[in-house]
């Protein structure tokens, strides 16, 4: 692939292993469509969802794309009481991503993140590189090398 997100750019510049996919050609709109478009496995294709908390804290959690998040399980791995999503008109002056190209890599702050629990049964994950259209395939192992997270349960 010729084109590069910033996310792959990063990945290049801590010399992380990658692997990239485009289905910017496609119709795919929601994460299992982009998982069929690619020809992977949805369980092992995982989105970025962004919420907040009743004082004001972000987190970013990461979970299967067909799973919906579990608000009370997100909120006790954090050790909030109640989280909610964040509205979309507020994700790209945060985040510095719009909503269907949010990465957990690269955002403009660092956020406190959660990976879901299923993502530790596969050797890498597949998520998006910060850009519609765009896909990055990393090692949980080297993911971690550019981001801090935890793994907790967060699907029903």
């Amino acid at each position: 692939m010729d084109y590069k997100t910033n996310v792959m750019r990063m990945l290049d510049q801590k010399r992380i292993p990658y692997k990239s996919y485009s289905y910017a050609d496609t119709d795919a709109i929601s994460g299992a469509e982009v998982a069929e478009a690619l020809g992977q496995n949805p369980a092992q294709v995982f989105k970025t969802l962004v919420t907040v908390s009743k004082s004001n804290q972000h987190f970013v959690f990461v979970i299967p794309v067909k799973k919906e998040l579990d608000l009370k399980r997100a909120a006790a791995s954090v050790g909030e009481k109640s989280i909610r999503m964040l509205p979309a008109k507020e994700l790209l002056p945060l985040t510095g991503y719009v909503h269907g190209g949010c990465s957990p890599i690269g955002m403009k702050k660092v956020f406190q993140t959660v990976v879901d629990v299923a993502a530790s049964t596969f050797e890498s994950i597949i998520f998006s590189a910060g850009k519609i259209g765009y896909q990055v395939e990393l090692t949980l192992a080297d993911l971690n090398k550019i981001l801090l997270y935890k793994v907790a349960s967060l699907t029903e």
